[in-house]
């Protein structure tokens, strides 16, 4: 796989892959379930991009392999985002993905300002600070900005404010605070600000965020994004008298049609029986949720990967990571041709062939084994749908996971969105715990 693998177009693809017939059904009118349940006390409905209800969903149906190949490109795009974050370093952009959204792919609606104005903002644990296009900026999509001069309660917050510490290259040319930052394939000038955000029936009142003046490239979210990371600026840093630094989310299969999970922030009504593993904190890397995966299991076979492939090192930023803005589960090299290999014997000599960054696709039907992620005191087996993709028109399947490309010097094991759908995924931050519960979300 070389520079110009088209993994990240899989990412996209994946959501595509409602069927296209679906896709197509649903594209003019709002589907019915779009408005039906209303986001209430404090759990907000979680929209795949491409659901019904999303109105950033593409204006034309893809074919499914084309859908596969645009997940794939925008996954693609955001390893190289998260190994700069690993690497703290920015990593120059990527041609090949220059022209799609590497935007995480799920997406709340937020009430922001004073009267409120309904932004959808995308859900990106990897990420503290959220960001939200403002009125005015030059290279945001226009569709859906913030209009900040409509707000009574906007305020930019000044030079001498605390979280103007907080953010990425600070700068201070005027009174207020600004902030640059590489996001993918894009760059990011933003304005530090304060403003007033509901999420379902809760208020948190002078939320700071960045307020994006100027943006190139196509990775920034067009829809804003809201960073559940685990720092100062975080939503949960932000909140800690109300939700206490505890959320969970529920991430819907990319075939159901309503494809509408929930995101519930705050200590009640989480599920009591559930299993956990501790959470590994990086200093190095604030934001990042990392734990420890410890082994995978093929069927019940323990596959062969050599330790040092799963090791936690916070000094090298190696390690696994849970993230809601991956769609497919991204493993170093070693680790990941173990599994395929024995994902491969089980199935037994069946022609192999490859999609985009996939190289294990079968177009004949097959019976697949479990996958089992083994945490540190917690396994978490996979049904198949969690990890084979199969084409809307039947006639191909494919190994959803794949070792990270080759021009992403990746030390990180991502855990992504299709491998946690239809699970509860609770983030227990003052326990340092994640807890993982089956759960149909959609």
């Amino acid at each position: 796989m070389k520079t110009k693998s088209p993994f990240f177009l899989a990412l996209l693809l994946l959501l595509l892959s409602i069927s296209a017939e679906s896709l197509h059904h649903h594209h003019h009118h709002q589907h019915p379930n779009c408005n039906a349940a209303a986001d209430r006390s404090s759990t907000l409905q979680v929209f795949h991009i491409f659901s019904p209800c999303s109105p950033f969903r593409p204006s034309k149906p893809l074919s499914w392999a084309d859908n596969v190949l645009q997940m794939q490109a925008k996954d693609q795009a955001r390893l190289q985002f998260l190994s700069s974050l690993v690497a703290r370093k920015s990593v120059a952009p990527i041609s090949s993905a220059r022209q799609l959204i590497q935007s995480p792919t799920f997406v709340v609606r937020a009430k922001i300002g004073t009267p409120a104005q309904t932004l959808l903002m995308a859900l990106d644990t990897s990420n503290d600070a959220a960001w939200i296009p403002c009125s005015g900026c030059v290279g945001c999509p226009s569709t859906t900005v913030f209009s900040s001069d409509k707000s009574s309660s906007f305020r930019p917050l000044p030079c001498r404010s605390p979280q103007c510490n907080q953010v990425p290259n600070p700068s201070c040319s005027s009174s207020s605070c600004g902030f640059n930052l590489t996001y993918g394939s894009s760059t990011v000038a933003a304005d530090l600000v304060q403003d007033n955000i509901t999420l379902a029936n809760d208020s948190v009142p002078a939320y700071t965020f960045g307020c994006i003046t100027k943006a190139t490239g196509s990775s920034v979210p067009p829809q804003g994004l809201l960073g559940l990371g685990r720092g100062p600026l975080s939503l949960l840093g932000q909140s800690q008298s109300l939700y206490r630094s505890t959320f969970s989310y529920c991430l819907p299969s990319f075939k159901s049609t309503g494809f509408s999970g929930s995101l519930r922030l705050g200590p009640v009504a989480q599920p009591k029986r559930i299993k956990y593993t501790p959470l590994l904190r990086n200093p190095r890397r604030s934001s990042l949720y990392y734990v420890n995966l410890i082994a995978i299991r093929v069927g019940r076979r323990i596959v062969d990967i050599p330790p040092s492939a799963l090791a936690f090192n916070s000094a090298t930023g190696a390690g696994t990571i849970i993230d809601s803005g991956t769609t497919f589960t991204r493993l170093v090299a070693p680790a990941y041709t173990a599994v395929r290999n024995e994902f491969r014997r089980r199935i037994g000599n069946a022609t192999i062939s490859s999609l985009g960054g996939f190289d294990t696709c079968y177009t004949v039907p097959i019976i697949s084994p479990t996958i089992t992620f083994m945490f540190a005191g917690m396994n978490v087996t996979l049904p198949p749908d969690n990890f084979l993709l199969h084409s809307s028109a039947g006639t191909t399947t494919c190994l959803a996971m794949a070792a990270a490309p080759d021009n992403v010097n990746s030390v990180l094991n991502v855990i992504a969105s299709m491998q946690q759908q239809n699970h509860r995924i609770l983030f227990d931050v003052p326990n340092s715990r994640i807890g993982v519960a089956r759960e149909p979300c959609s």
